[in-house]
């Protein structure tokens, strides 16, 4: 009997490699803090609390704040 010879299997292509492109941050600018501003407040000496006067309302006369059964005082912070 007569052998038959095996089909040789065909060349194959060469294989491209993937390369995988790294994913690139965006850089994003961090938005300044606007700088504190100085604001009016009213505190209770006796408590500590605190009250923030965001506007004035333009009256002639200065309102008086009670707490504790005294005026609250002006203080000077920054917000």
């Amino acid at each position: 009997m007569v052998k038959k010879k095996k089909a040789k299997p065909a060349p194959r292509k060469p294989v491209k490699k993937v390369v995988k492109k790294k994913a690139v941050k965006k850089v994003v600018k961090k938005e300044a803090a606007p700088a504190p501003r100085p604001v009016t407040a009213l505190e209770c000496r006796v408590c500590g609390y605190r009250l923030i006067i965001d506007r004035k309302c333009g009256c002639a006369e200065e309102h008086v704040m009670v707490c504790c059964g005294q005026p609250m005082e002006k203080v000077e912070t920054t917000v």
